[in-house]
Formats: structure tokens, sequence, C-alpha cells
């Protein structure tokens, strides 16, 4: 690809010189200053010979004068006769030259020179006192004075005056501006004819000067105008150019020394462009990764869209001294192409990863993404050859320990440079491709699957559940429901231990699926508590399940770790739709409340229920909602606080809010009502009255932490909870980012939308939002995905037996990856003993919270506080 040419703006041009028009300026310049300056100084000289030699013959005529009054005086000559005879010597002379004579006594009252007041009688008698001439310039004349001194011989004549004194002064005047005048003609006409010489020079050395400069700068432009492709840099040669001027032959000499330098560092625009179309390529997105094969040969197919591709293979490690070898083929080889593809692999790993390929085992695995394209037909030497990889020692992320590509580009050695770095970005795309296809099917499997049992959760028990009760409405027919609770589990758990705990568990849960029929629902729904949905079962199908299931139950033996065999018992509550209940929350609170019946009975029983129990079971409801009804008409709501501790610091800095309500003297947590509110629809009441009451507190202890509230689903979505919630915090004066509101996925948030706009509006104006339960259910993911998340609260599940279970520590290390990297603070729940809490500090969690931190009261901790671990 040429790079683009891009000329100098006119704009540039016109606030730029050429240098050709600067080098004729300059020679005009001086050629006109030399001239000038010649010419000035040959007027000046000429002026000065003119003087002299105005000199020289006014001392001439003054000294040829001067002997002919000596002369005649001494002849005896009279004034009136020197006078005479002077005029008619001056006759002869110029008419520019004129001779006077001052008498003796006329140099008492006057100046020489009347005409010159300047020179005055002092200064006169001064000079001639000494019988010396004095010649001086003025008005465009030369002035001559000689005196006449008296001598001894003089004194015949002259008896009143003494030897050495002036009789009379001889002045003789040339007048020079007629010559002058004259001169300055001459010189005028000596200019104009010499004039053009000053343009004649300029234009001969701007032309002679410019000649050589402009075939310097045509040859400098010439080889730059050249340049198009990073390729011609190589054949551009600057070093061996002269052009006589030795500036421009060192210039040359740089710019061949910076060329060099360009062309060992420099990659081309085409390069670049080309990179970035194969690196755009390499976008991933949540929604595309379902089979990380998959996405892997869609990036093959789209490489091929900006460079010929033909194999990509990478080596992945599976297992310490276990790689596989992934080959993916634009379309489908050859057999001999596919034999010699995995020859050349295997080569270069035995050069480059000498102790993978001798201590290893290797399995190559190959997979065509297009089967429709043409057969692939590659010979030994093309594929060696345009085969370019890049392996490691240690596993990058996703187990990659190598990639490569097998395209006809890698010929080029520039080219080579850019594959290098797709490879390394194709290295960790692949990686995180793999990994995340990973990590999303294990999400997806743990949202819904207990990870001890492996059998449903109690959020997906839920859902089934109502399917189950939808299905039986539309199609009329009966159904059961079993709800097991182990007997004396934890009695088994302190005397064993956890870890045997788990694995009595695990039997449990296998003979209770094995006394199940095919298509029975089992679901984990607590700690030793399971859950059964018994399909198109009336009571006496689902009472026969229920004894099967206690038979099974008491015929299991686990041995515990010092041999001791250790029984399981179980007590059964059971319930029917619609016999019972027309709705999943009573007919699960029928059974369960049947399930403490049995235990209470003593244990090891499978209750069937009577009238008399459907009787008592809801009159016990029907008052659990009177009594409800009224502790909220008289506001009898508590607010509790379960401290939040950082795991860096250890100090305490937010605090949950917990609802609880009075009755008759008690304290009855939320856990007990918060149903029967729901279904009364008085929990938006009871979630307001709670918060005023948080607000107030708030104030009253100027506490400045952030409070978690755990508010029901239903509030959230009711029209007059947010300018509630704006009210009561104005009101109060409590900042809206001290205010976190937690997200559960319980059954009763059915519409999402309305709960995105819900987030966005109370996000707008400052609040905060946490996510509660979070790896418990897959919709959790899709809250972090589309809502403005700043917590997310860890299911204490996964944290309660992380330090037993290498899947549940596993999964919650997974989890604060993956909320680090969305930017998301992280609190671990259900923190009971030391050890957790620094298990959660070491994977970097922000904060716990649990009874070993601090359980829920009504004190309101200041922040800040350290909270003593016990």
């Amino acid at each position: 690809m040429k790079l683009p040419h891009r000329p100098l703006s006119l704009s540039g041009l016109s606030r730029s010189a050429s240098i050709r028009a600067f080098v004729a300026i300059s020679c005009l310049i001086v050629s006109a200053v030399t001239f000038l300056v010649v010419v000035g100084i040959s007027v000046i000289f000429y002026l000065y010979q003119e003087e002299q030699t105005t000199s020289e013959f006014t001392a001439s005529v003054s000294r040829q004068s001067f002997g002919i009054l000596q002369e005649l005086m001494q002849k005896g000559w009279n004034g009136p006769q020197l006078h005479e005879m002077l005029e008619r010597y001056r006759g002869s002379l110029p008419t520019t030259t004129t001779i006077s004579l001052y008498r003796n006594e006329q140099l008492a009252w006057q100046s020489v020179d009347p005409d010159r007041p300047r020179t005055t009688e002092a200064q006169v008698l001064k000079v001639f006192s000494s019988g010396a001439a004095m010649k001086e310039f003025g008005g465009g004349a030369l002035l001559m004075y000689t005196p006449l001194v008296a001598e001894k011989k003089c004194l015949g004549c002259h008896n009143s005056v003494t030897e050495g004194s002036v009789l009379a002064v001889l002045k003789v005047s040339s007048n020079l501006s007629a010559s002058h005048a004259a001169a300055f003609r001459q010189v005028c006409g000596v200019f104009l004819l010499l004039s053009p010489m000053p343009l004649l020079m300029a234009w001969f050395l701007s032309r002679r000067i410019n000649r050589h400069v402009s075939s310097a700068f045509e040859l400098l432009r010439d080889k730059i105008t050249a340049i198009n492709r990073m390729d011609d840099l190589t054949s551009l040669n600057m070093t061996d150019q002269r052009v006589g001027l030795w500036e421009f032959d060192r210039l040359f000499a740089e710019m061949g020394d910076l060329i060099a330098r360009i062309r060992s560092v420099a990659v081309g625009k085409e390069m670049l462009e080309f990179e970035i179309r194969v690196l755009e390529r390499f976008i991933i997105t949540s929604d595309s990764v379902k089979d990380w094969k998959e996405r892997v040969c869609f990036l093959l197919l789209e490489l091929n869209k900006v460079m010929p591709v033909y194999t990509l293979f990478c080596v992945f490690q599976v297992d310490e001294e276990l790689y596989d070898i992934e080959i993916f083929w634009k379309s489908s080889p050859s057999p001999e192409t596919s034999t010699l593809m995995e020859q050349t692999v295997r080569s270069r790993i035995n050069r480059e990863m000498s102790e993978l390929a001798v201590h290893s085992s290797l399995s190559i695995v190959h997979t065509v993404a297009d089967l429709r394209g043409d057969l692939l037909q590659l010979d030994a030497t093309e594929i060696d050859m345009q085969t370019k990889s890049l392996l490691l020692k240690n596993p990058r992320i996703g187990g990659v320990v190598g990639i490569g590509v097998q395209t006809r580009i890698a010929e080029d050695p520039i080219r080579c440079l850019v594959i290098d770095s797709i490879l390394t970005t194709l290295l960790n795309v692949v990686g995180s491709i793999k990994a995340i296809y990973k990590y999303t099917r294990e999400l997806e499997y743990y949202a819904t699957r207990d990870p001890l049992t492996n059998l449903f959760n109690q959020r997906i028990f839920w859902e089934l559940l109502g399917y189950e009760i939808s299905r039986a409405a539309r199609h009329r027919y009966h159904f059961g429901l079993l709800v097991i609770d182990l007997d004396n589990f934890k009695q088994v758990n302190d005397t064993y231990g956890h870890i045997f705990g788990d694995k009595f568990l695990v039997q449990v849960a296998d003979v209770i699926h094995g006394a199940l029929r095919k298509g029975d629902i089992l679901a984990r729904y607590g700690g030793d508590e399971f859950s059964v949905v018994l399909p198109e079962a009336d009571e006496e199908q689902v009472y026969l399940v229920a004894t099967r299931i206690k038979d099974a139950l008491e015929a299991l033996v686990v041995p515990a770790p010092d041999g001791t065999p250790v029984r399981g018992t179980a007590s059964i509550g059971m319930a029917v739709y619609p016999t019972h209940a027309d709705n999943e929350k009573d007919l699960f609170m029928f059974a369960d409340n049947m399930t403490y019946k049995a235990k209470a009975g003593g244990k090891n029983r499978v209750l069937v229920p009577t009238d008399e129990d459907v009787v008592h079971v809801f009159k016990r409801s029907s008052e659990l909602s009177k009594l409800l009804i009224k502790t909220i008409e008289e506001k009898r709501v508590i607010p509790y606080f379960q401290p939040i501790v950082s795991t860096a610091t250890g100090e305490i800095l937010c605090h949950e809010l917990l609802c609880r309500i009075e009755v008759e003297g008690e304290i009855m947590p939320a856990g007990d009502f918060i149903e029967t509110a729901e279904r009364l629809g008085i929990v938006c009441k009871l979630d307001c009255i709670l918060m005023e009451k948080l607000f107030a507190r708030m104030q009253a202890d100027t506490y400045q932490g952030m409070i978690f509230i755990n508010l029901s689903p239903r509030s959230l979505i009711m029209q007059e909870f947010i300018p509630t919630v704006i009210r009561l915090s104005h009101t109060y004066g409590i900042a809206h980012d001290r205010i976190v509101f937690e997200l559960t996925e319980r059954e009763t948030v059915r519409n999402v939308s309305l709960l995105e706009t819900f987030v966005t509006v109370l996000k707008l104006e400052g609040f905060k939002f946490a996510i509660d339960d979070f790896g418990a259910g897959f919709s959790s993911f899709q809250y972090v995905r589309r809502l403005p998340i700043d917590f997310v609260k860890i299911d204490g599940d996964f944290i309660r037996e992380m330090l037993d279970d290498g899947k549940d520590y596993a999964f919650v290390k997974t989890l604060a990856v993956l909320a680090r990297e969305f930017g998301i603070q992280t609190i671990a729940e259900y923190i009971e003993n030391e050890e957790l809490f620094r298990a959660i500090s070491e994977l970097e969690i922000d904060f716990g919270q649990g009874y070993h931190l601090g359980p829920p009261s009504p004190d309101l901790l200041p922040v800040g506080t350290i909270r003593k671990l016990t």
C-alpha cells in the first residue's frame, strides 16, 4: 500500500519564501550596497584630490604673489603701486582665483577677512605673529593667508614697526563651488551609466548559486518523494550522493544514517493496518462464547478474511503430564496433509519444548471450520516453511502452552514480526475463550445445582415447583411435595467432623435419588434438608414414595473414620396439590410444618396430614397475618444492624440493615414473617417504616458509613417507593451515596425491565446497588451485565464450605476474579470462623460479614471500629 502524498497547503506556501527569491534578493542587495560604496569612495577621493590640487595651486599663487610683493617693495614701490601690480597679476589667473592685500593698519580694527567673521583678529594676529601662513576652507572656497613680516632691511622704509612685525597679509582665494558642481554632474553621469551593474551582478550571482543549491534540493526532493512504501526505504541510498557543496554532502550522509536507523525500527503502515484488521477479528463477546471450539473455528474463518491461514493449532495442558493438541483446519485436509501437519507440530514441540515431548503424553484432535471448503493439499516443505508458532514452558490462562498458524505470509521476514504479535494475542484470546467457556459452564451448572450433592439447589427448586403448579392447574392433576429433614445430623457433624458430614450427605442424596421414580424432582433445600416434587401423584402414591425413602435411609450405613457405622434416619412431611394448598408458598409451608410435627413426634417417620393439620397450619398462618398487620399499624418495626468488616484493616466500615418486629415482647426475625407480608401486600409499608427509623437513627448517631438495605423486590417496583426514599433522605439529611440497595433473585421480580428502570433512576440520584447471594442464581450474572452494580455479596453457601470443598473454593475464587474484572467490590457472607476470614483476605475479597465478625444487633457501631474477632 502506498503512503499518501501530502502536498504543502497554499496557506503554508504563502507564508514561506523560496530559496531562489531569497538568493536573488540577497545578491541584489549586496551588489547595490557594494556599488554605492565604491561610487561614494570614488567621489570622496576625487573631491579630496581636487582640494589637494587646488590647495597646491593656491599655495603656489600665494608664494609667487608674495615673492613679487617682496621684490617690488625692495624697489621702493608704494601701496597703490603694489595693489595695481596685484590686480594685473590676478588678471592672468583663473577667474575662480582672487588676490587681496591687507595693510598692517587694517589688522588693528578688523579681521583679515570681513566676509568670514569666524576668523577673529586675535586669531589672525596670533597666527600671523609667528610669520606662518594659514590655510582655511569656507563658503565653498579655499583661503590662503600669507603674512608679510618686517625684516631688518625693511625698517629703513617702515620706521614705525619693529623687526618681525606683520606689515600686511596676502589673501589668495580659490572658489571650489564650480568645480564641485561639475564633479557632481560627472558623478551622476557615471552613476547612471554604471547603474545596471548591480542588477547584472545580482543576476549572475543568484543564477550561479541557485544552480548549485537547486540541483541539490531537487535531488533531495526526488529522493524523499520516491518513498511511498516501507520497502522503498530498503532501496534508497543517500550516503553516496555528491552535489559539490560540502554542507549538502554532509546533509545527505546524515540523512542516509537516519534512513538506515528508520529501516531498523520502522513497521510499514500497511503492516499496522494489516495487524489492526486481524486483531479486530479477535473480539470476544459474552453471547458468542457457547462452545470454545466453535469460537476458534469462527476466528480462523475471520482471519482468512484478512490473510490466508490454512491451519491454526493449539497446545493445551490437560493434566500434569497430559497434553492435547487441537488442530483447526480452514477446510478439510487430505490425509497426507493431515499427517504432515501432525509431524510438523510434533517436530516443533521436540525442538522448543523437549521436556514436554519426552515426559508427557500427547494426543492430537483435528477440527474443520468449513466442511464445504476446497480440499487442502500441502507438501512437507510448504507446511514447515509456512508454519509460525509460539510455544511456552508454562501454561497460560485456559491451559494454553502453545499456538501456531500455517500461512504463506510467514515467509515474509517483516510480516513475521506482525505474526508474532498476532500469535501472542491469539494465544491469550484462545486461552480466554476456553477459560470463559469452562467458567461459564461451571457458573451455569452451580447456579442451578448444589455443589456438594449435584442436586438442584433451593432456587431452582422454587422455579420447578412453580412450573409444576402451573402444569397441574392446566392439566388438572394432583402432585405431591415431600420435605425431608435428617435426624441428628448435627451430632454426626460434631462427632466426626464436617468432611465426614459432607460425605454422609452425598450418600443420603444418592439413597433418596435411588428411591424416587423417573421424572421426580429432588433438590437440596438446606444444610440437611431435602425436598422432592412428585409429579402426577395422589396422596397414596406420595405416601408410598415417602415410605420407600424412609426405609432406604434406615438401611443406609456409612462407616465413620474410626470404623463406627453411622446410620441415617429422616423425618418426612408431605403435602398434595391442590388438596392442601393451591400455591407454592402455602404448599411448601404445609409440608414443612408436617416435617416439624414428624420430628416432634419422635423422628424417623412419615407424617400423613389430617384435616385437623390443615386447619391448624392455616389458622396459624392467619393469626400471623393479623399480628403482622397490627404490628405495621403500630410501627413496632425494629432496625437491626450486622457489621461488614474490611478484610484489609479489620475495621467496621458499613452495616447491613435487617428487619425485626416485636411480638408480645419478643423479637421475631424477618424470615418468620416476610413471606406472609409479601402475600398480604404490606411489605412496601414495612420497608418504608424500616427506612424511616433507619434514617432517623443515622441522623441521631451522626453515622458516616454505608448501610446495605435488603428490601423486598415488590417494594423496588412500587411507583411510590422512589419518591418516598428520596423524600426521607432529604428529610433526615442522609447522603445518597451512603445507601446501598441489595437486589435478589426472588421470584417476586418478574419484570427485569422494570427493575432496570428502578435501578437507573436511583443510580442517577446517587444511590448504590449490590447483588445479594451472588453466584447462587444464574440471573445474578445478568444483573452484573445489565445493571450498574457497585457491590456483590458472594453467596454464603459457597463461603461456608470453601475450606472443605475444592469446588466451592474454586467457585468463590472465580466469582471474586470476575467481580474484580467488572470493577465491583466483593463481600463474603457467612464468615463463621477466623480461618474463613483469612481465606477471603487471601482471595482479595474486599469485605466480610458473618457471626464471627459480628451478629445482628440493635447497635449501630461507628465507622472505623476495630471488631475483636472471636
